[in-house]
């Protein structure tokens, strides 16, 4: 089943919970799945909608079962799905709407599910007005972020990015904490989401110029 409009996408909606990683609409995410209960949901989303939500756990450091989970995720389509020789499956999410968490569902799955609401996020599958970004601003201090942390990058392809692909694809690779990304991830639109990365990497930088611990949103 492909999703081609905002009805279709499921109000029942597995969840997987994994500390630090954002999916964004428009995003790719490659996932390795190994843990049964998460094999069992793959084979169950493969069966019907094909369709998981990511979701962060409130405390990255929380090794429940069932960790408290952010209100806040988004639902990815699986594109391309393969399985290996010892039984794992390697996936690939494209990322399509945010959704928040009415209720978490009472089910016999091994896996979590969720009764979800795409209300708020109906504008993630028509994009976004990108010509809110400052680039002029987030440029520089991105490239001076990214030499800090030692990673190399292509400039010339950033350059030439859009700027929602840019900012969306920044927000899920760049190293924030996970509490961060979270932030990204729930601000209501490319412009703000671009402000606050903007401001993240602003302050990581201050922080490595004073020499003290970078400054977390709260």
């Amino acid at each position: 089943m492909s999703i081609e409009s905002f009805e279709q996408l499921p109000r029942t909606l597995p969840v997987f919970p994994l500390a630090g990683v954002l999916l964004l609409p428009g995003g790719q995410l490659p996932l390795n799945i190994f843990e049964p209960r998460y094999l069992a949901m793959t084979r169950d989303a493969m069966n019907s909608h094909r369709m998981i939500g990511m979701v962060q756990p409130l405390d990255p450091a929380d090794r429940k079962l069932r960790p408290d989970i952010y209100q806040i995720g988004c639902a990815g389509r699986i594109g391309s799905f393969s399985e290996t020789d010892d039984g794992r499956f390697l996936i690939n999410l494209t990322g399509l709407c945010r959704f928040g968490i009415v209720e978490e569902l009472t089910v016999p799955t091994p896996y979590r599910q969720v009764l979800a609401s795409y209300a708020r996020y109906r504008g993630d599958l028509s994009g976004d007005d990108a010509a809110k970004v400052d680039r002029k601003r987030l440029l520089p201090a991105l490239r001076a972020f990214l030499e800090q942390k030692h990673i190399t990058a292509d400039w010339r392809a950033i350059e030439r990015a859009p700027s929602e692909t840019l900012i969306n694809s920044l927000a899920m690779i760049c190293p924030f904490a996970a509490s961060e990304k979270q932030a990204l991830l729930e601000a209501a639109d490319i412009g703000e989401r671009a402000r606050v990365m903007t401001a993240l990497i602003e302050m990581a930088l201050l922080a490595q110029a004073g020499g003290g611990a970078e400054p977390r949103l709260q």
